[in-house]
């Protein structure tokens, strides 16, 4: 594994000389902007592993994305081999369909500290909740970023990460019937603990997540990136993609169904992609990802 490697997969050309909060904070967003959020592996019938050298080779050689436990993993191996303090901790996400958190950590994220203060850096949750910028670790504050104001509450040593929704017009309605035009103002994303993890703690969920009937990643297929001023995503055929801010403290949302023969040039126009093996699309559950 090679860092250079790395971060010409990125595009980073910056100093990583000095390991700073402006350094962290322009890794961190090359890193979201190059490598998609996706679970296709499993809809390619590929195992996903959490050796990594394997995530490494996906990612940076492969020219892949992955899920949380793939990309903040080797994001963890890149801040600590530039120099940073840094910390794995898990997280149990927030599902609003039935307004509960997992029951067990199901998401992996990185906290650094940096003058002695606590970041929170994650790299793996993709779609309109994935912050642009490393987070600070203080409850009840409002931290604004370009995907909206996100901010941390605290209680009993529980943080609890949530976002501030803006307005949304979306132009072509009639192609979003599963779509949520969000009534929600405000969307819990996960709760945490500070409790150091190693990365063999997420080995089972690493397991269940892909072969569970039920896990949201067997039930739908996605492919996340973020952009220059919004994201875009493909669940199943739907190709969503969001410019923030669009006017007015609103969010352009436009959406279109793709046919099959269009999957694949999608993938690679929109996000980079080159698969393989043979992909199947599905989106069968009714948990929503925006």
């Amino acid at each position: 594994m090679d860092i250079k490697e790395y971060f010409a997969r990125i595009s980073y050309r910056g100093s990583y000389d000095k390991p700073d909060l402006a350094t962290l904070t322009d890794i961190f967003q090359h890193h979201i902007r190059a490598v998609p959020f996706e679970d296709l592996s499993i809809h390619c019938g590929e195992r996903i592993e959490l050796d990594l050298e394997a995530t490494y080779n996906k990612i940076v050689r492969k020219n892949r994305g992955g899920w949380c436990m793939e990309n903040n993993h080797l994001l963890s191996w890149v801040l600590r081999t530039v120099g940073y303090d840094i910390t794995l901790l898990g997280a149990q996400v927030y599902f609003p369909e039935l307004d509960a958190y997992a029951d067990e950590i199901d998401h992996l994220l990185i906290k650094v500290v940096l003058d002695d203060k606590l970041y929170i850096v994650d790299g793996g949750f993709g779609m309109a909740y994935q912050i642009w910028q490393p987070m600070e670790l203080i409850s009840g504050t409002d931290q604004p970023q370009t995907p909206g104001v996100f901010r941390f509450l605290e209680e009993s040593g529980v943080w609890y990460l949530e976002k501030v929704k803006r307005k949304q017009l979306v132009p072509n309605q009639s192609d979003s019937t599963s779509h949520n035009v969000d009534k929600e103002v405000c969307r819990r994303i996960y709760l945490f603990t500070l409790q150091p993890r190693d990365i063999e703690e997420f080995r089972a969920c690493n397991a269940h997540l892909q072969t569970a009937p039920d896990s949201l990643f067997v039930t739908k297929s996605f492919c996340s990136l973020q952009t220059a001023d919004g994201v875009r995503a493909l669940v199943g055929w739907k190709l969503t993609e969001i410019k923030y801010n669009y006017k007015d403290n609103m969010d352009l949302v436009e959406i279109r169904i793709l046919a099959d023969e269009e999957i694949e040039k999608t993938l690679k126009e929109k996000f980079n992609i080159t698969l393989d093996k043979k992909f199947v699309p599905i989106n069968t559950s009714r948990l929503s990802m925006f």
